[in-house]
């Protein structure tokens, strides 16, 4: 799935989630974070801290991949 917006983000946070049969709780709780953050996590709030949503990511067993897109500037450029 290729993610471009922290709402595409969260949407497959609470996928995963619930594919698995945990509660926001219960994730805020295996992640330690607050149930809070999983909240705001899954609704796609743009201010979230990434450590903390790196945990959420290797709890719920996916991974963010970072590559480059096809519109990039040539080396030694900037947009």
């Amino acid at each position: 799935m290729r993610v471009t917006t922290t709402a595409q983000l969260g949407a497959a946070i609470r996928a995963r989630r619930r594919e698995l049969g945990v509660t926001q709780k219960d994730l805020a709780m295996t992640c330690g974070t607050g149930l809070r953050f999983i909240i705001d996590v899954e609704k796609g709030k743009p201010t979230c801290q990434v450590g903390k949503m790196l945990q959420v990511l290797q709890t719920l067993g996916l991974e963010l991949r970072v590559g480059a897109s096809r519109g990039d500037p040539p080396r030694g450029e900037t947009p």
